[in-house]
């Protein structure tokens, strides 16, 4: 059985109804955070915070969307009375060449993609109490190593490295963490219904393929306590995977 490392604390998990972030709400849930799981479509948010169990509740949200983010945030503080953990992990990866993508289509994914996150974390300065919290933004390894055709994507998840960045550097004083995950092959639907994979442009090795729940456990760790040591501290300040030099 897991430590309750998380006894007493509540988090919102973005885009937690399947896939990474369920697999990240159910990790923190089995650790002992209240979780709400916030999700664009709100039945399968209900659902997901049913199958957790107790102090779980599903609220739908269009993260891309300050006044939703703004109602979740909301909704959090009624029901528990407090948040101290935001992962940012919705995410929207549609594909086009650069040819074909309109502004229409670059505001849409980096309203999710970016300011989604951009606006819970505006939420956790304005809502973390006085002994702060942690932030997880789940990015991607197309920040810094991308394919053909998701250029939105990979732009809104490089940028969300920066924020990442901004977010320690001002959160430093207000005991506030901010941390990034850059998952590469995960086995979730995203990966599998990559157009680029599908057509065998882009070859996945399955035996190079991550699981939901390995992300989860990194994620777990950059939410805990564990991770406000001295040596987490420089990881921080590099977004969350990239070693200072001075280690």
């Amino acid at each position: 059985m897991m430590e309750p490392r998380f006894e007493g604390r509540v988090a919102i998990v973005t885009g937690a109804a399947g896939g990474i972030g369920a697999a990240i709400a159910a990790r923190l849930h089995a650790e002992g955070a209240a979780i709400v799981i916030a999700d664009l479509k709100v039945e399968a948010a209900q659902a997901a915070a049913t199958k957790l169990g107790p102090k779980s509740i599903g609220v739908s949200c269009d993260v891309g969307a300050e006044d939703q983010v703004e109602s979740c945030v909301r909704t959090a503080l009624a029901c528990f009375g407090r948040i101290d953990i935001i992962v940012n992990n919705a995410g929207l990866m549609p594909f086009k060449t650069l040819a074909e993508w309109s502004g229409d289509d670059w505001l849409k994914v980096l309203r999710v993609d970016l300011l989604g996150a951009a606006f819970f974390t505006k939420q956790a300065f304005l809502h973390f109490g006085d002994k702060g919290g942690a932030i997880v933004n789940i990015a991607s390894v197309h920040a810094i190593e991308t394919s053909a055709n998701a250029a939105p994507y990979a732009a809104a998840k490089a940028a969300m490295l920066s924020l990442t960045r901004s977010t320690a550097i001002e959160g430093r004083g207000v005991k506030i963490r901010s941390n990034a995950v850059l998952p590469g092959a995960i086995d979730t639907q995203m990966l599998w219904n990559n157009p680029n994979v599908q057509s065998g442009a882009e070859v996945i090795d399955k035996k190079d393929v991550g699981t939901p729940e390995d992300i989860a456990a990194a994620a777990a760790f950059l939410a805990s306590d564990e991770s406000s040591s001295s040596r987490a501290r420089r990881w921080q300040w590099t977004a969350g995977g990239w070693p200072s030099s001075d280690q």
